[in-house]
């Protein structure tokens, strides 16, 4: 208990703690982002092979996100721990494979170094707290469903589903900040929730009908509705807007810069993520000085 409060009163130090075990979570998650939809797409092809009385020709080696141990998909080099540093490994390779000099793409750092700030960003918000144990755990999924969707176009059940309904479970029972009750109470979660996934579900079926396309997937519905259910139905409004002025911008700016073609898909998946983490963290405040701004209040 006292080597407990040692680290956690002390908020610099209980922040450097938790930024270094982001940075681990971050290299962690980018085994997920790699991994996970490989996964899936073999179990899928296993189903169907199944399904059709064929041949699975997946490969039937373990692969799941313990086993292989991580190696360079060029020379096959099996990346040793002192090469798995989060970051510094990174720097130390010159962004190189030690073994074929192959380019290691620079998003590995970036997730990594981007969950460690991410993750102390939420420790000093939340202080050592239940409250910031769950933020942390919201704040990882949503790195994780973000990477995946940007390389697949694709927001995997396997997250968005439990993240939606560990939200449920942790607003059953309510969890105490440093300044009070963190998140929503679990009538405006099981409302979020509800709220969430519909509110996009209708945007898709009128987009659909009157233009004879999809606009979005069925998971940035339950990936809404997971926050929903975190934050509560009033921050729906907030997340909504944040994430489409945010896609707006940045997919514009791509057609400019890229000169991608306008039927090019855009993952709506990461901004969402990224409105609703910044609801988490500010919500309350921007709504209250829109309120005051606006007259309301």
């Amino acid at each position: 208990m006292d080597v407990f409060q040692s680290l956690t009163g002390s908020a610099p130090v209980y922040i450097g703690l938790v930024l270094v075990l982001g940075l681990l979570v971050g290299s962690f998650l980018n085994v997920v982002i790699y991994r996970l939809p490989e996964m899936l797409q073999r179990n899928w092809r296993g189903q169907c092979a199944e399904l059709l009385g064929g041949e699975d020709a997946s490969p039937q080696e373990r692969f799941d996100l313990i086993v292989p141990r991580s190696r360079c998909p060029t020379c096959g080099h099996q990346i040793a721990a002192t090469e798995n540093i989060p970051v510094v490994s990174y720097l130390l390779l010159r962004g190189k494979c030690s073994a074929c000099g192959t380019g290691i793409p620079v998003r590995y750092p970036l997730v990594e170094l981007g969950t460690g700030i991410l993750s102390a960003m939420v420790a000093w918000r939340l202080g050592p707290s239940m409250a910031c144990v769950f933020g942390l755990l919201f704040t990882w999924a949503l790195v994780a469903l973000s990477g995946i969707d940007l390389d697949k176009k694709l927001l995997p059940d396997a997250i968005t589903l439990p993240l939606l309904w560990l939200g449920l479970l942790v607003n059953l029972g309510g969890v105490q900040g440093e300044s009070g009750p963190a998140f929503a109470n679990i009538a405006d979660a099981v409302t979020g929730a509800a709220a969430g996934y519909l509110s996009l579900w209708l945007v898709y079926h009128i987009f659909r009908l009157a233009t004879g396309k999809e606009g979005m997937g069925y998971g940035d519905f339950k990936l809404l509705g997971a926050i929903g259910a975190w934050l509560g139905w009033q921050y729906l409004p907030l997340t909504i807007v944040m994430s489409a002025v945010v896609g707006a911008v940045i997919g514009g700016a791509a057609l400019a810069v890229r000169g991608r073609d306008s039927q090019t898909p855009i993952p709506f998946g990461p901004f969402l993520a990224a409105a609703g983490w910044i609801s988490m963290m500010w919500g309350s405040d921007i709504m209250g000085a829109y309120l005051t701004v606006s007259g309301l209040r």
